[in-house]
């Protein structure tokens, strides 16, 4: 598929059919994640595959928003992906603090669409979560307290009915500028 039907498939999906996920499929969503461009090249990332039970049920637990009210559908996805933000190069850092900018949040955001784009391609579905635990997740997977988890990835075979919705977005003319704001 050429990329405007990519982009146009890519959408968050928040049902799963109840199948595992290719191994080869999901090291193929990780590495074009990993071939993402980065500030530097710094690369500030690590994926955290989880596949098997119940720590997988804990990861989606830890998701759950107050009350159990949203991010329910995380227990059907037969993979979640944790994005840990690693330490940028030094230039980096200092580039960052001068111009007031988290370059690695900027880094790990393009690397999760590269993920999501190539699951896309594979005919799996996705969604980025920014809502979770991050101390429970930490514990569950042995990730150091002084890192920080950027976003949680839920990968699975989207189900044969699953609608493809029309993106409601805004007008072209709503968002573009040339030359001035």
């Amino acid at each position: 598929m050429n990329f405007s039907e990519l982009i146009t498939k890519r959408q968050s999906v928040r049902h799963y059919a109840d199948r595992e996920v290719e191994l080869e499929k999901i090291i193929q969503c990780i590495d074009a994640a990993r071939l993402a461009p980065s500030a530097s090249n710094s690369q500030p990332w690590t994926f955290v595959v989880v596949r098997e039970e119940p720590l997988r049920n804990q990861v989606a637990e830890a998701c759950s928003g107050p009350l159990k009210t949203f991010n329910r559908f995380v227990n059907e996805a037969p993979v979640i992906v944790v994005m840990v933000i690693e330490k940028p190069k030094a230039i980096t850092e200092l580039g960052g603090r001068i111009k007031k900018k988290d370059y690695p949040l900027f880094d790990i955001g393009i690397a999760a669409e590269h993920f999501c784009l190539q699951a896309a391609e594979l005919g799996l579905g996705t969604c980025m979560l920014g809502w979770f635990s991050e101390k429970k997740i930490q514990k569950l997977l042995h990730i150091p307290p002084k890192k920080t988890i950027g976003l949680v990835i839920t990968l699975g075979h989207t189900p044969p009915d699953y609608p493809l919705r029309e993106k409601i977005r805004k007008p072209l003319e709503k968002v573009l500028r040339f030359e001035r704001y």
